[in-house]
């Protein structure tokens, strides 16, 4: 079991991320790689991801089991920020903190406790080590991650939409409330099932709320409880394929000052019965325009209580600003145990 322990401060100080983090999502992809788990959400994801890499994920293996510890400095707090960020972070780390967590990362490997020869390098914290660990994660970032991220940002952002509204409506409270269902508010502690025992007190410090695409079933934390606190749970995927084509034939359909005036008033994320009140049209209509939006790829739709919340895909925000990019941004732990 996770607990996580809140004081008056700490509910005051509970923030979600701004956007998903491009190191916490290569290596929780990495995890779903090596998983047969979850087919239909990321069979098809495996597949070419698999036929893109090379040999980047030989070192990343040594260092991220399929299950269990993986070292904290991997994922530093920096990432949020973007990847060339979290990698300068990395690559900063202090030698004595690799040594520690390497030292830890073998220990629940092997019974021997012995670093391998690859492995001792980094833990000396040598610069051509570093240099080999930050060239493996940006080139399996770029196979694995990069092209997908549209699809990553787009379900973030719909869940960010989300606590934003139950923020709203409750505070901080109603937010911790909102999480998903693997996680328990039972004020002042939020709990969830976990393979060991883990008491994290935050005292005074806050949270991070980290909503992740490649996270599965179990929420994250650091292992080091002196590190900046940060909780990574799933995002929803509704078990659809997590990825498609950003558009499709029904784009064609997207015709008309009423489908338009639908798109716009979803910019900020709505119910359905608010956007059929923004936009003029009846609620069966807006839930049909939704529907049609979101399988031409603009829209991404999540339940939230009784009612479903519709958010833009960076697709439909591209479309809005009158057809820019909608490439994507480039956007650049770990418990005892991952899911």
């Amino acid at each position: 079991m996770l607990r996580i322990h809140f004081n008056a401060d700490d509910l005051a100080k509970v923030r979600m991320a701004a956007r998903p983090d491009a190191l916490w999502e290569s290596i929780l992809s990495f995890h779903r790689l090596r998983d047969r788990r979850g087919a239909l959400v990321f069979g098809e994801w495996r597949s070419e991801a698999r036929a893109r890499l090379k040999g980047e994920t030989r070192l990343l293996a040594q260092l991220v089991p399929p299950r269990g510890y993986f070292p904290d400095f991997l994922t530093p707090a920096e990432g949020r920020h973007g990847l060339d960020a979290g990698l300068e972070a990395l690559r900063a780390t202090p030698p004595a903190r690799l040594h520690t967590e390497l030292a830890l990362t073998v220990a629940h490997r092997s019974p021997l406790r012995v670093l391998p020869a690859r492995l001792l390098a980094l833990a000396e914290g040598r610069s051509e080590a570093l240099s080999r660990l930050v060239a493996a994660l940006r080139a399996y970032y770029r196979a694995a991650v990069e092209p997908y991220w549209p699809h990553i940002q787009a379900r973030v952002e719909a869940d960010r939409a989300v606590r934003g509204r139950a923020l709203l409506d409750g505070g901080a409270d109603e937010l911790l409330a909102s999480l998903p269902p693997v996680l328990r508010w039972r004020a002042p502690v939020l709990e969830a099932d976990y393979p060991v025992d883990r008491e994290l007190c935050l005292d005074g410090r806050g949270l991070l709320l980290q909503p992740s695409f490649f996270c599965r079933g179990t929420p994250v934390v650091l292992r080091d409880t002196s590190l900046p606190p940060v909780l990574v749970y799933p995002v929803a995927h509704g078990g659809e394929p997590a990825f498609g084509e950003c558009a499709g034939p029904s784009l064609g359909r997207l015709v008309g000052h009423t489908r338009s005036a639908v798109l716009q008033a979803i910019r900020n994320g709505c119910t359905t019965s608010e956007l059929a009140r923004r936009a003029g049209v009846s609620l069966a209509s807006a839930s049909q325009h939704a529907a049609v939006l979101r399988e031409a790829g603009l829209v991404v739709t999540l339940r939230h209580g009784n009612a479903v919340l519709h958010t833009l895909t960076p697709l439909g925000a591209a479309l809005l600003r009158g057809g820019a990019s909608a490439e994507p941004e480039t956007y650049a732990r770990n418990g005892p145990v991952t899911s």
